[in-house]
């Protein structure tokens, strides 16, 4: 009996809409950020209202996609890839006017744009969604950019909002560069355990096995032809054996009757004839 195919759920949804148009609110926000220098204090409220709510949709589309069962790879994707353009957007530009160091940007771009290509390297092998260190790192660098979005210089106690703007944001750098290493280890771990990399190493250890075997069998041809030639060798050095033990018999042979010729003279002479002696009546 066969069962039905699983409903594939399609890209276009509510959540990853609020997705897209996150992302779209990322260039109005540097817009309002920058102009004039950043020493606008309306437009400097408009920033951080846009800032604000490009935040809560990230968090409304994620608590969407999870109640509706809607998360899809898309999602997976776009939605980090967003947070990190409209932080970017923030750090940078809060660089540009003056309100934080490079230093701390430089950092912060560094590892979330190099973790969201160590995703798409690894994304042959699967998926690495968002996990929570990455979203505490999230709401912490939200909140104090947000903060540093605001006219600071207008409110009262000017000097406490920046303390607490500057120890939020310190902590969110911290726990970027944590959640960093952290996802480098899961991209490495993904990639030597994914079935993708399973199939790979039995890929490549048939063809081992393979060479191996091609190896053995010219061994095994080698190994047969110095039997081969060895036997050759064998049949060549019994041959020549033969033939000198031949040559001693022969030799020996040859001796003997020439010892036996010298041993006895008259043997070869003709019936009747004596060998001549001395005369008995002559003396010496």
């Amino acid at each position: 009996m066969s069962t039905a195919p699983a409903c594939r759920i399609s890209n276009w949804n509510l959540p990853n809409a609020l997705t897209v148009g996150r992302i779209l609110l990322v260039p109005v926000y540097g817009w309002l950020l920058l102009h004039d220098g950043g020493h606008d204090p309306v437009l400097r409220w408009w920033a951080a209202s846009i800032f604000l709510a490009a935040i809560l949709t990230d968090r409304i589309d994620g608590d969407l996609a999870r109640a509706w069962n809607l998360i899809t790879n898309f999602g997976k994707i776009a939605d980090p890839i967003a947070d990190k353009a409209l932080t970017g957007m923030a750090f940078v530009g809060l660089s540009v006017i003056g309100d934080i160091p490079w230093w701390m940007t430089i950092v912060v771009l560094v590892r979330e744009w190099g973790i969201t290509l160590l995703r798409l390297v690894v994304i042959r092998h699967g998926v690495i969604p968002a996990g929570r260190g990455g979203k505490v790192k999230t709401t912490l660098q939200s909140i104090g950019l947000g903060l540093f979005s605001l006219p600071l210089w207008t409110f009262p106690w000017e000097s406490a909002w920046r303390a607490v703007s500057w120890i939020v944001l310190v902590v969110s750098v911290i726990v970027t560069v944590v959640t960093g290493i952290d996802y480098v280890i899961k991209a490495l771990t993904l990639r030597h355990t994914s079935p993708r990399a399973q199939m790979k190493r039995e890929r490549r250890a048939a063809i081992a096995a393979a060479k191996a075997a091609e190896r053995a069998r010219d061994a095994a041809d080698r190994a047969r032809e110095a039997t081969a030639r060895a036997r050759d060798t064998a049949v060549r050095a019994r041959d020549a054996a033969e033939r000198a033990r031949a040559a001693r018999r022969a030799d020996a042979a040859g001796r003997a009757e020439a010892a036996g010729r010298a041993e006895a003279p008259g043997r070869d002479l003709p019936p009747g004839r004596d060998i001549p002696g001395p005369n008995p009546g002559t003396r010496p």
